[in-house]
């Protein structure tokens, strides 16, 4: 959406409305000044009462004066100018926000039981519990009150955690210490962890010791390092503030913790981090112009649009909506799918299925020449999907380096050197070989 072009259209609009604001209280001023001394000149008395004749006279000048002043010719330039911005301003809107909306989407039979639960859920996971019960109850859904449940303990968790109230936060933390440990989460040690520097704020040394005996311990392995510093922080009891290890007691950690927290909790509930009906919604409203434009072209073609697999233009989203990475095959220039997958092949390239078949000549045991490089290969070497990561985590086996630091290595790999890269064009339609390739480094 050309949100900027918006933005400059509505920018010229406040000018000219300033602009033209400005020159009519300053018309108003020029003839209210005129009246008043008008009125001044009627009133005076210094060279005796005035006759009807003088009355005239002065009455005369004035509209003479205002004659000469023009007020409305004044005003009309810049309300012109003002009328015509509005003008372009109200076009642009209608043009970029079009009110119908029905014609690009298809022809969907929406399960309303479904919207209604991902509705309430909204409202529960939002905090808004009110509004979720009057929503339950006028839509009868009576299979969503357990969410509810786990969002209402969530809250109060978040809500105590802002008057620095860890308790019922350190309880459910304990509660899912199996759960968070699987899923790699320290968030049991952050919390125990600002719980013990609380008390030594207040001086409680002893305390603070015995809290970290029990508290620390199962975090030693993997966090010690760490652990030894909060330890350091018992000589500085009562004065934490001016120790080395003042940066602990940052308000930012808390700040940090009720989003983190949030996060672990929709997780072991096997909820998404953000509301799924905030995330359509926003994604919607990014790729509705794009449809919108496609159906513009495609008039007359409902029936072709309705049965249409693959869109013929891209719909550009930002990164926080792309989950899923995407593949597009530098030979075809066509987006991979499950019926043609990307193929890893043994040079480290990667094309997809068809296009492999297409260059071996439907031969499985014909070699062929890579696009990219000069490597002789065959389709049987070629693999996709886990056998492609199986095939990167078996590079390399058998060196000196521990299994550990392998092990390691190999998923460095797989996460820093494998691109899935979108199909860059150049204006003369030749692609970007650095961009379009899932390469092994």
């Amino acid at each position: 959406m050309e949100l900027n072009s918006i933005k400059a259209a509505f920018d010229n609009v406040v000018k000219k409305q300033t602009l033209s604001t400005s020159k009519s209280e300053e018309a108003i001023d020029q003839i209210i000044q005129e009246i008043e001394q008008t009125i001044s000149g009627l009133q005076s008395t210094r060279n005796g009462p005035l006759s009807q004749s003088d009355h005239k006279l002065i009455i005369g000048e004035l509209k003479t004066k205002l004659k000469e002043m023009s007020p409305l010719g004044q005003l009309e330039g810049t309300q012109k100018e003002l009328n015509i911005a509005l003008s372009k301003y109200t076009k642009l809107l209608e043009k970029n926000f079009n009110p119908d909306i029905s014609k690009s989407y298809r022809n969907v039979d929406f399960d309303s039981n479904t919207i209604n639960q991902i509705v309430a859920s909204h409202f529960y996971r939002e905090g808004m519990f009110d509004i979720g019960d009057c929503f339950v109850n006028e839509a009868q859904q009576g299979s969503i009150v357990d969410r509810k449940t786990h969002f209402q303990e969530m809250y109060e968790i978040l809500e105590s955690m802002k008057s620095r109230d860890l308790g019922p936060a350190l309880k459910w933390a304990t509660a899912n210490h199996e759960k968070l440990l699987k899923n790699g989460s320290d968030i049991e040690l952050k919390l125990h962890r600002l719980h013990f520097l609380e008390i030594l704020k207040h001086g409680n040394k002893d305390e603070a010791i015995n809290y970290g005996k029990i508290h620390f311990s199962p975090f030693g392995t993997q966090h010690f390092p760490e652990i030894q510093k909060l330890m350091g922080c018992i000589l500085w009891a009562g004065k934490l503030d001016s120790s080395p290890y003042s940066k602990f007691l940052s308000p930012t950690n808390w700040d940090k913790l009720a989003p983190e927290l949030t996060q672990q909790f929709c997780n072991l509930l096997g909820e998404s981090n953000d509301s799924p009906l905030r995330v359509t919604i926003a994604a919607g409203i990014q790729g509705l112009p794009t449809l919108l434009k496609l159906m513009n072209v495609m008039t007359g073609k409902k029936q072709e649009w309705q049965s249409m697999k693959q869109l013929p233009v891209p719909v550009e989203l930002g990164m926080e909506f792309q989950f899923h990475s995407i593949f597009v095959c530098p030979v075809s220039r066509e987006q991979a799918s499950e019926d043609n997958p990307p193929m890893l092949m043994s040079c480290g390239h990667v094309l997809c299925k068809q296009s492999i078949t297409k260059l071996s000549k439907n031969n499985s045991t014909r070699p062929f020449k890579c696009p990219y490089c000069p490597t002789e290969v065959e389709v049987a070497q070629c693999v996709f999907g886990d056998d492609a990561v199986r095939s990167i985590l078996s590079d390399g086996v058998g060196g000196d380096e521990p299994d550990h630091v392998l092990t390691l290595q190999k998923l460095h790999t797989i996460n820093k050197n494998i691109e899935y890269s979108v199909l860059n064009k150049e204006d003369n339609g030749s692609t970007r070989d650095n961009q379009n390739l899932w390469r092994r480094r």
